[in-house]
């Protein structure tokens, strides 16, 4: 190999050539993982020569004199592909091997797209493709620095999924960065939501393909059940995965497990029974007091009958007989009809289109699609909104996003936000978290917060606010927690005259056009938090010259991480933005009870003596957000547990039922 690097830029982490699975007589037809195995602790994959814990400036400021010699070869007009791929096929990924492939992919790209890659992107490459996690920061071209890790992997022979937040940019990123992967040769393809197996298949057998977790781990489940006429599976195994947002993937998202059922072919008059049971359990619900017969957790989203309500239900509920007779089943039973009436709101948790109830992502704003609740909630909300039940299921395969992202044999991936998750990644998925540095100083401008005592307080401040910023022609960007809350503030702007867009659930469809446009000098927009992950608000001259994008934050986020997303939506690529907190002290409009928590007296009490909350009450506001995130990382590690023991029981069911189960 010509111009080999000198001996010094191998301090850059470089996994084993043996390390790179993909399909053929070493590794099979579809590689994947074990549950049990661990190539780490094996020795296969050794641990990164640079410490994680390195100040992001000292790690870029070592590497930049191989990332020079990088540069050097991308001007060297004898550069050959198919020896590229040959010696990445043959020693795996060293410093020389990876610098040549990344000599080829920086040339390439300024060819195709125009676009010159800088350092921190190659950097973060180079990281990902030595199974890290690495955080950018927003604006400073992850999907370049994704497409770049892809192509060197794809040069090598290894089948790459590349993991997007959601399907739009899935199709997006693949559209858009097409010419770069067929300068080099690379077939490229992506996943839809309506795809047919029959066109799954083909679009697998690519080098890259770009979709969403749940396609790819849905047809991973595909694959595990048994094929009709020894049909080919779908995938060509799990080698290598590259996620775009890992801690939304790899966190906020593995809080369910994914689960393929079949409608149970029950008798008629059994499903009737069923639904006549769930509608005695709500009407049963609609009778107790709410000052004492059951309990609310907003956080869980969850109720749960008290002793007192107990009592009082006891005599209607045995008149019913049958099943309500039971003192433990009639407590569990009101448990889900209390937490569909109470503790899951319409246009919050799910909306109603079409007679159908669609689940709302808490974390994403947008319409889970496919997913229902279980235990038979999901039908007492179908019965609550005069919906049509929809039949009973039945369980054939299920995983979680921990236990599916650990049978790949390799994985890596970036976001902007992964520093506060790394001891649960590291936990969970055995993999470092790594930040490089800004390309360029950041330009962003915090704004005091400001406390209000109800939500039409905070809207109306919102509108003149927006009145103001509009009238210096500044775009405003204001993220809302809920469907709900964002048609709130949408009447309070149409009635102080703002012209306006609004994002949600609603609006999923046209969401490529509102995230355009909401750049624009004077543009006003009103979003949840689908307008938090991915998406890329690009200013006109005119948005620039009037001091970027604003962005009021009045969301009530379970995590910090989903703070800075929100604000990372400004002052991009050391562009001019603001930003400011707006808090509101109570949910409703409604006087706060005797017993609200300590944190919305505190908010009252800053409301009362002061505009702006003092640093004790912002550590009160934060408390309970780290109580929240510890919940939550508890819940996933229970998640996966479960889903052992279920996957185990499963194995063990199936080897009694024989090897024609």
């Amino acid at each position: 190999m010509s111009s080999a690097l000198p001996a010094w830029p191998r301090m850059i982490p470089m996994p084993h050539s043996e390390a790179l699975a993909r399909p053929g007589p070493r590794w099979g037809v579809y590689p994947e993982r074990p549950d049990h195995a661990d190539a780490r602790q094996r020795g296969t994959l050794p641990r990164p020569w640079l410490p994680t814990w390195l100040p992001a400036s000292w790690r870029l400021a070592l590497c930049r004199p191989w990332l020079r010699q990088v540069r050097q070869r991308s001007t060297t007009p004898t550069l050959d592909l198919n020896a590229c791929r040959q010696s990445l096929r043959r020693e795996g990924f060293t410093a020389d091997t990876v610098a040549l492939a990344l000599a080829h992919v920086l040339r390439a790209t300024e060819q195709t797209l125009g676009l010159r890659l800088h350092d921190t992107q190659l950097l973060a490459a180079t990281l990902m493709l030595d199974q890290q996690l690495v955080e950018m920061a927003t604006g400073e071209g992850k999907t370049l620095a994704m497409a770049c890790a892809a192509a060197v992997a794809a040069l090598a022979g290894i089948p790459v999924h590349v993991i997007t937040a959601n399907d739009y940019l899935a199709e997006r990123d693949a559209q858009t960065l097409a010419p770069l992967f067929a300068a080099l040769g690379i077939s490229l393809a992506h996943i839809a939501p309506a795809m047919p197996s029959e066109q799954r298949r083909p679009v697998y057998a690519q080098d890259v393909v770009y979709a969403t977790a749940k396609e790819v781990a849905f047809d991973y489940l595909r694959d595990g059940l048994t094929t009709p006429q020894g049909a080919p599976p779908l995938l060509r195994g799990l080698s290598l995965a590259l996620i775009d947002e890992a801690d939304s993937i790899l966190l906020d998202e593995a809080s369910v497990p994914l689960i393929i059922s079949v409608t149970q072919q029950g008798q008629a008059a059994q499903q009737a029974h069923r639904r006549a049971v769930w509608w005695q359990a709500l009407h049963l619900a609609r009778r107790l007091r709410s000052d004492g017969d059951y309990t609310v957790d907003t956080g869980r989203h969850s109720a749960t009958l008290n002793p007192v309500g107990e009592q009082h239900i006891a005599g209607p509920a045995e008149a019913l007989g049958g099943v309500w007779r039971r003192p433990r089943l009639r407590r569990d039973l009101l448990g889900l009809a209390i937490t569909a009436l109470h503790a899951l709101q319409r246009d919050q948790h799910y909306l109603v289109r079409e007679g159908k109830v669609e689940l709302l992502d808490t974390l994403t704003g947008r319409v889970a699609v496919g997913r229902v609740w279980s235990q038979g909630l999901h039908t007492l909300i179908e019965l609550k909104e005069g919906c049509t039940p929809s039949a009973p299921t039945e369980t054939l395969a299920q995983i979680t996003f921990q236990r599916f992202f650990k049978r790949y044999w390799r994985l890596g991936g970036l976001s902007g936000t992964l520093v506060e998750a790394r001891a649960e990644l590291r936990s969970l998925y055995d993999l470092d978290v790594v930040r490089v540095p800004e390309r360029l100083p950041s330009q962003r401008q915090t704004w005091p917060t400001l406390a209000f005592a109800t939500p039409d307080q905070r809207w109306g401040a919102i509108a003149e606010r927006a009145r103001q910023l509009q009238a210096q022609g500044r775009p405003l960007l204001i993220g809302t927690d809920s469907v709900h809350d964002s048609e709130q503030l949408s009447q309070h702007l149409r009635q102080a005259g703002v012209v306006h867009t609004v994002l949600n659930a609603r609006q999923d469809q046209h969401e490529a056009d509102i995230v355009a446009q909401a750049g624009q000098a004077g543009r006003v927009t009103v979003a949840t938090r689908m307008a938090g992950r991915g998406t890329d608000i690009s200013l006109d001259e005119a948005a620039l010259a009037a001091g970027g994008l604003h962005v009021i934050h009045c969301q009530r986020n379970e995590s910090r991480r989903m703070d800075r997303q929100l604000v990372g939506r400004c002052a991009r690529q050391g562009q001019a933005g603001s930003t400011e907190a707006w808090i509101c002290a109570a949910i409703s409009n409604d006087p706060p009870p005797p017993s609200e928590p300590k944190l919305t007296r505190c908010i009252q009490s800053a409301v009362a003596h002061r505009s702006t909350l003092s640093p004790w009450c912002w550590w009160h506001l934060r408390l309970p957000q780290w109580l929240e995130e510890r919940r939550q990382a508890a819940l996933r590690r229970q998640l996966l547990d479960q889903d052992r023991q279920w996957a185990e029981q499963h194995r063990l069911a199936r080897q009694s039922r024989g090897p024609s189960a």
